[in-house]
């Protein structure tokens, strides 16, 4: 489906001129509607992953591209996609349930911003867009699907679910995109993906389309099985951490990490920070001290349900949460302005989700510091980060005003004994 909403015309010649499509994409010879969309959200020109992409899927190629988040792979599998509906009309309405393209990403927050940036570059068209995503009302995603859709975006377990429900039809996907497939080798995605891609037209009636940070041996062998002489794009770790992210590594011991962490927030008057740990309990253990402590926190963790991570995101996008502690459910996908400092309170054990972490800040050209604690449990981490970075890390010791001592825990609130309440 692709009717198209009408677009205000040109100026006239006494008025300020418009803003063009940059060059980059003007050369694609895009429809007018994708490319005022594009001049809306200000692009200034393609990034290496657009620029060497699109000419490639909107000539209908599939692509296995290794590009890490941030470097603009959304938006290049996004602008073929909508090309494409645009420039192939459906002849009869398109069925309940039954998308022309499937997006799939590894987590909730991946789907939720890929969506968002989809619903933008379609503004001027009428091309449906879902999201089926776990953690959300399973009735209401049920209601959704009994509509006609365009293109779904969806994590595979919540996928597969309505796959096999028969709620959602996968017979006429004719355009696939598998976004963070080594995230989904390492979360233990692939028996779904595979089972999803069996509900699907051949490889020879569809376009496939692969990103990854990454592409182990095992993501190799599926996307050979997957595609059909595909374009290969490789662009180097070195060329994306992008030189806008000053790195920091603080030595310090495990018993001084939260004095540390207490000062520099202090000192420096932090309040646009994402503060980074491994696991759900480190999270949690961190978020209340904090908040004892009086800082304005947020807390961002698997366990976490999925109407209380989209309030959390929503306040510190607004500036009513100042820190926010996260696991690395947070560090792949959330596109947030603004970002002045990433902390790792515990370096990644995985030195790729160290630069997925430091990509939060340092975003569109602005200027981001990203700030490592390293205890004696850190430091094995190092050397594979350093690796992956292609430069050593340089840690140094921290100055001694940000070892202060800090003031001493308020008590935590004691609960009051519920009342039984009497039987009637």
């Amino acid at each position: 489906m692709n009717a198209i909403n009408n677009i205000s015309d040109a100026p006239d010649s006494g008025q300020a001129s418009e803003p063009r499509l940059p060059q980059d994409f003007a050369r694609l010879d895009l429809p007018d509607v994708m490319a005022q969309a594009i001049i809306d959200l200000g692009f200034s020109s393609g990034t290496p992953v657009q620029n060497q992409v699109l000419p490639h899927s909107l000539d209908g190629r599939d692509i296995i591209a290794q590009a890490q988040t941030g470097t603009g792979k959304t938006a290049a599998f996004l602008i073929s996609i909508i090309t494409y509906d645009l420039e192939n009309p459906e002849l009869e309405e398109r069925q309940p349930g039954t998308p022309f393209a499937l997006i799939i990403a590894p987590t909730r927050e991946l789907v939720m911003q890929i969506t968002s940036d989809a619903k933008q570059l379609a503004k001027y068209t009428d091309i449906r867009i879902l999201s089926l995503i776990g953690g959300i009302d399973y009735e209401k995603q049920k209601q959704q699907v009994t509509r006609p859709v365009d293109i779904v975006v969806a994590t595979p377990g919540r996928l597969l679910d309505f796959v096999r429900s028969r709620r959602v039809d996968l017979s006429q996907v004719e355009m696939l995109i598998i976004d963070e497939a080594d995230r989904m080798l390492s979360m233990g995605f692939i028996p779904d993906l595979k089972a999803i891609v069996s509900h699907m037209p051949k490889k020879h009636h569809r376009q496939t389309q692969l990103f990854g940070a990454t592409y182990r041996e095992d993501i190799r062998r599926l996307a050979a099985s997957w595609t059909i002489d595909p374009v290969r794009i490789e662009i180097e770790p070195e060329q994306i951490v992008v030189s806008t992210v000053t790195q920091k590594a603080y030595l310090t011991s495990e018993a001084d990490k939260y004095a540390l962490l207490y000062n520099l927030i202090r000192h420096y008057d932090l309040n646009r920070v994402i503060i980074f740990v491994n696991r759900r309990d480190e999270a949690h253990s961190l978020e209340s001290m904090l908040r004892r402590h009086h800082f304005r926190t947020g807390l961002l963790a698997g366990d976490i349900p999925q109407q209380k991570r989209i309030r959390t995101l929503a306040r510190f996008k607004s500036g009513d949460i100042a820190l926010l502690v996260a696991t690395d459910v947070a560090g792949r996908g959330l596109h947030i302005d603004d970002i002045s400092h990433i902390i790792n309170y515990k370096l990644p054990e995985d030195p790729e989700d160290y630069v997925h972490r430091i990509g939060r800040t340092g975003r569109a050209g602005a200027q981001g510091i990203s700030i490592s604690l390293v205890c004696e449990n850190d430091a094995f981490m190092l050397p594979n980060i350093e690796t992956l970075l292609g430069k050593p890390l340089r840690c140094e010791h921290p100055p001694m005003v940000m070892m202060s001592a800090v003031p001493e825990l308020p008590p935590l609130p004691v609960s009051q004994p519920k009342k039984r309440r009497r039987r009637r």
